[in-house]
């Protein structure tokens, strides 16, 4: 089964705790992901078109693509 996915760009989709893919900004030229658990969410706007920035609990910093919310 497939998980499901919502957009990284649009913060009320991320809270704390929820499991996210981020590019980190060292990594924006090879689209390399990182996945890890929100820690902090730095962006404060509601939309941003690059992905929300966040902090995961291991202290590294880049753009949501991708929330994988808690299953119901």
């Amino acid at each position: 089964m497939e998980r499901k996915t919502l957009p990284g760009n649009i913060r009320k989709n991320i809270q704390i705790g929820d499991e996210v893919t981020i590019v980190q900004k060292h990594h924006q030229r090879s689209g390399e992901l990182t996945e890890g658990f929100v820690k902090r969410i730095l962006t404060s706007s509601p939309t941003h078109p690059h992905g929300i920035k966040v902090m995961l609990e291991t202290g590294e910093v880049g753009r949501v693509k991708e929330v994988f919310p808690e299953e119901d």
